[in-house]
């Protein structure tokens, strides 16, 4: 069963069950944090540009850590690629910032 959240904006992204089996394949610590990866989606601290058309949408999840949400947007459609935690804030900082 894929979840839906809406990104800021307001672009309905897709978080399918085989790309969350995925994620949490590569990253473990994040095994119970599925809602956590929707809301950072919905309700970011900050979204930054990545590499290629893809946005890093991040929040505070503890002190130190960091919730990174890599997803794209399309006119009318979204989807999730990856998530992980991170120490490294300066490393997100760096990137051209798209909101707020």
């Amino acid at each position: 069963m894929s979840s839906v959240v809406h990104s800021k904006h307001g672009i309905p992204i897709r978080l399918t069950d085989e790309r969350w089996a995925h994620i949490i394949e590569e990253h473990g610590e994040l095994s119970g944090l599925r809602e956590n990866v929707l809301q950072t989606i919905t309700d970011p601290e900050r979204i930054v540009s990545g590499k290629v058309d893809e946005l890093l949408a991040y929040q505070k999840l503890a002190e130190g850590k960091w919730l990174v949400v890599v997803y794209r947007e399309f006119r009318d459609d979204g989807f999730i690629i990856t998530s992980f935690m991170t120490r490294r804030l300066r490393a997100l900082i760096r990137r051209k910032q798209v909101w707020p």
